[in-house]
């Protein structure tokens, strides 16, 4: 099996550190706005992944978080004037419902960053002691001249890397860093803000360390796969690489690093901040669970691409034959192994589901019943 692997720019043959288990991580949502077409496509392509390494007779732990404590949850809780906790299990409820009608299996741990803070202060403490990180004012920072690989993984020149910083929610004008780069690890809260005592003040994690510490209690010091949006790979991923190396000592922290292409609608990304956002429960009051995810499938997961309605009236359509060719399942003929032999190739080619689903509508069109039950499952779609 090949995957693409973000870090080395290059398709790379995949083997776990342990082979009696892989170690997978999935950045999660920010829970204040959910579940849009991009988080769908994000999270679908990881489910097909972690299904078809189950396929592949795979032990798999993965391991997804939800980022409950964040500016932006204590903003819109702000604007909205509602308990910033309520806020975030309002929409995680959503975002776990909407994931489960899509048939997205629930990962091994899914985890808030809030029940983990004692280990997300043991690893701040760790990286301080050995001089890693630095605190002035009651925030800490990671010390990025500690890290002389730091850009590794995005291959940003540091003049990218402020510029992005500063759009992402970083402020390299902190007049209380040593380096503008350096990103912070703990933040003092704001009187009105929840807080966690810790020796350097009564606040709240920074964003990075929030997974890194997840990663790591959940998982293991070294993980498998890590994956999440191609927008996580700076500040974010970056980010973690160099913290979770510092504390550990091990490189690398993760051996693969894979990245979902954006999705747009009417020629921007979908995202919050421009409010242009599809639904996931406004889709399905249209179209069924198994079209929406063929339509998902439909894409690489690499790809960047653009949400339009003729798109997933296609989907209806080719979902239709897949399913009532599974209604009439019939024992196995001699093209079931041809066609499952075919389908395992794509999806060990870095996860291709548009040559999977092809394969499907192949042996739909055979008849072969048999291998299109067996594929459809390894898809994630609901059988009749």
């Amino acid at each position: 099996m090949k995957l693409y692997n973000t870090l080395t720019r290059s398709k790379d043959e995949f083997k776990p550190f342990d082979p009696t288990e892989v170690k997978m991580y999935v950045c999660g949502i920010t829970p204040y706005d959910t579940t849009h077409l991009g988080h769908a496509f994000t999270y679908t392509a990881f489910d097909v992944l972690y299904r078809f390494l189950i396929f592949q007779n795979l032990k798999v732990n993965y391991t997804q978080n939800v980022t409950d404590i964040d500016d932006d949850i204590l903003k819109r809780a702000k604007r909205d004037k509602k308990d910033w906790q309520e806020l975030g299990n309002f929409w995680t409820e959503k975002y776990v419902n909407d994931m489960a009608t899509l048939n997205n299996v629930k990962p091994t741990h899914y985890v808030k960053a809030t029940e983990t803070m004692p280990t997300i202060i043991t690893f701040i403490t760790k990286l301080v002691a050995d001089g890693f990180a630095y605190e002035r004012g009651g925030n800490v920072y990671f010390d990025v001249s500690k890290d002389p690989e730091y850009g590794k993984l995005s291959k940003y020149s540091r003049t990218e890397m402020i510029k992005l910083s500063t759009l992402r929610g970083a402020d390299p004008t902190d007049p209380r860093k040593r380096d503008p780069l350096d990103f912070i690890m703990w933040q003092k809260s704001l009187p009105d803000e929840p807080f966690w005592g810790t020796p350097w003040s009564k606040g709240r994690p920074g964003w990075h360390i929030e997974c890194s510490a997840m990663a790591y209690k959940y998982l293991d010091k070294r993980i498998d796969i890590h994956g999440g949006g191609h927008d996580l790979i700076y500040p974010h991923h970056e980010s973690e690489i160099a913290q979770s190396e510092a504390f550990t000592g091990l490189i690398p922290f993760s051996q693969f690093w894979m990245h979902t292409g954006a999705v747009g609608y009417k020629g921007e990304k979908m995202s919050k901040s421009l409010g242009n956002l599809i639904m996931v429960s406004e889709l399905l009051k249209k179209y069924s669970p198994n079209t929406i995810r063929y339509l998902l499938l439909s894409h690489h997961y690499r790809e960047p691409w653009e949400y339009e309605e003729c798109q997933i009236k296609e989907a209806v359509e080719k979902m239709k034959q897949i399913e009532n060719e599974i209604k009439h399942l019939k024992p196995a003929n001699n093209k079931s192994e041809k066609y499952l032999a075919a389908f395992t190739d794509s999806l060990a080619d870095d996860l291709d589901t548009l040559t999977a689903l092809e394969i499907i509508n192949k042996a739909v069109q055979s008849g072969d019943d048999k291998a299109v039950a067996v594929m459809a499952e390894v898809l994630g779609f609901q059988l009749p």
